[in-house]
């Protein structure tokens, strides 16, 4: 049934016809001075349709471009904007390459886009209030806003995000969705959690296509979740209990990823210790199926593990660690060493247990890189306590240190305990930074000659970065030959976070990855699954974009039938449905005269 006009839903009565005799059929209606349809029809008889032929190719164009305010999806700009930690750059890794392969553009340029999709971390308040704020300025500028990350799965229901459409850290591969109703100008929510046979599983699958931020390096989930309940953490509100993706899955990304010219790996999750204990297996297991399938010259970089889950297997990670490649590279956060602060932390650990763990990897992996976290003015640190913390970091001389003032996040438990004063916090900041660049970790490292692998730019662009076997940053001179390469270099300058090495004379430069690296921008992991869930809407070419000259700097995805096949195919169409016409007017006129 149809809508009423709103006047006649107020109680009007429909107006109504009157006919003065009764109709046996609707073509009664039409009056003797009417023209007949045999007259109409005889009249043109000679009458052709017209085929267009010159323009069709520029109609064509023209049609192909809807106009700027157009709600089609898939045509639209998108600017992505990621915080936080690794897993959460993954994350939005995997949005991108999924919006980009579906036709999106992504872009760098904010002003530009048609939508902002906001990917949140939720460790610290400073992260949240610049998350915050992207959304209040999209808002003020009319942007289409779509959500994402740890802030909305853990609090959706924050006045600020009131309206807003919301993709949940379990549901990204249903990012296209969301997008695509955000743009039709509706608010959407998916939030909930993935589960096989009711077991949660670690999330959205691990072959979806995928943007890398940097080509050479692929940022692997293995896990997400964790087994603590930390009462600082406002992650483990968004990310859960531990979830373990399983060995084999993850080692056919691995292997993908080897094969789209990816020279080095890093494993993330939000304690990648504790991986497979939910699913009957262990890291160490994972990581020697992952030795197995690494190229010659490509590395293996572990993430952040605490200190119980690797007390546990500390024989056979020292072995790993001492594999040619795998980085000897550790990050263990030990957060403060006083056991009394541990325990209001429910960190399950004590202070000597991560001396144990530290002592025990630099005996057995000589030179060993150990990182490490500690949080200034945890509510109940005492003077006493934080003295206990500064002597441990002028004992090990962590090279890498990670120092974080308290901030109390909503929720914890420890946001309703009772506060250390700011000022306080503040203090023990500076003295902890202060002790912490009283020393030099690499001078001793000046006149070595070492291998390193180059993988990225320096942030002032005028060296390459590239690490050697201990994961230390090594400045390179910017020789686009060296560029995902592993390379041999002397050691002559040494500064508190990186080492500059000269390239040697005549050193074989040496390619680990086993096929060329995808450009920048280009699309990773276009699965037939994928293809066959959107249909006919995606396919590959062969064209390869640079990204600062394409018009679509994302894609190497577009619509099946190019706009000059298109054209000829339309125009033949145009063409046989004029004869069809013309034959059945002739047809028509000869019945009528007849």
């Amino acid at each position: 049934m149809g809508v009423l006009p709103r006047s006649w839903a107020k109680g009007q009565k429909m107006p109504s016809a009157s006919c003065d005799a009764l109709l046996d059929d609707i073509e009664d209606i039409i009056s003797q001075e009417d023209s007949k349809p045999q007259d109409r029809h005889f009249s043109r008889k000679h009458v052709f349709p017209k085929i267009r032929r010159g323009n069709t190719q520029k109609y064509l164009q023209e049609e192909s471009r809807p106009p700027s305010d157009s709600t089609i999806p898939g045509i639209q700009k998108i600017w992505i904007r990621t915080w936080g930690c690794s897993h959460n750059n993954s994350d939005g890794e995997y949005m991108a390459g999924q919006l980009a392969a579906y036709g999106y553009k992504i872009t760098e340029n904010a002003s530009d886009a048609d939508l902002w999709l906001l990917n949140s971390c939720t460790v610290k308040n400073p992260a949240e209030d610049h998350f915050r704020n992207s959304i209040k300025k999209a808002q003020e500028e009319n942007k289409k806003i779509v959500l994402a990350g740890c802030v909305p799965q853990a609090q959706p229901r924050q006045d600020y995000l009131k309206g807003l459409s919301i993709i949940g850290v379990q549901q990204i591969d249903r990012v296209v969705e969301v997008v695509e109703e955000t743009i039709k100008g509706h608010s959407v929510r998916l939030l909930g959690q993935k589960k096989d046979n009711g077991k949660r599983l670690g999330g959205a699958r691990l072959d979806l296509p995928k943007i890398r931020k940097n080509p050479l390096i692929e940022i692997i989930s293995i896990n997400t979740g964790c087994l603590n309940a930390c009462t600082y953490c406002k992650t483990k509100h968004a990310r859960g209990n531990l979830a373990s993706y399983p060995i084999d899955e993850l080692v056919e990304r691995a292997k993908q990823s080897f094969q789209e010219g990816v020279c080095e790996i890093w494993l993330t999750s939000e304690d990648t210790g504790a991986y497979g204990r939910d699913i009957g297996t262990d890291l160490p297991t994972l990581l020697w199926k992952l030795v197995e399938v690494i190229p010659d010259g490509a590395m293996l970089r572990l993430g952040m593990t605490n200190p119980p889950y690797i007390l546990e297997h500390l024989e056979e990670m020292a072995k790993i660690l001492n594999h040619p490649r795998v980085y000897a590279f550790l990050h263990i956060p030990v957060q403060s060493a006083s056991d009394s602060v541990l325990m209001d932390m429910k960190r399950e650990y004590c202070v000597a247990d991560f001396k144990r763990v530290v002592d025990f990897l630099k005996e057995k992996v000589p030179g060993i890189t150990i990182a490490t976290d500690i949080i200034c003015g945890f509510p109940g640190e005492t003077d006493q306590d934080f003295q206990e913390t500064l002597k441990l970091v002028e004992e090990y001389k962590f090279p890498s240190l990670f120092i974080n003032q308290f901030y109390p996040r909503p929720g914890t438990p420890a946001a309703k305990a009772e506060q250390v004063p700011a000022h306080v916090k503040k203090q023990r900041t500076k003295d902890l930074s202060r002790v912490f660049h009283s020393y030099n970790p690499y001078d001793h490292k000046i006149g070595e000659r070492q291998q390193v692998l180059v993988t990225e730019e320096s942030f002032d662009s005028k060296f390459f970065v590239a690490h050697n076997r201990f994961y230390e940053q090594v400045l390179v001179p910017k020789n686009p030959e060296f560029m995902g390469k592993m390379v041999e270099v002397d050691i002559y300058e040494s500064g508190k976070h990186f080492l500059k090495g000269q390239p040697v004379l005549d050193t074989k430069i040496y390619t680990p990855s086993i096929s060329k690296p995808l450009a920048k921008g280009e699309v990773s992991g276009l699965t037939k699954e994928f293809r066959t869930r959107f249909g006919n809407h995606l396919t590959s070419t062969s064209d390869t974009c640079a990204a600062s000259h394409c018009d679509s700097t994302y894609s190497r995805i577009v619509l099946q039938m190019s706009q000059h096949d298109c054209a000829l195919w339309v125009a033949a169409g145009l063409a046989l449905i004029a004869l069809l016409f013309a034959f059945l007017a002739r047809v028509y006129a000869y019945n009528v005269t007849k």
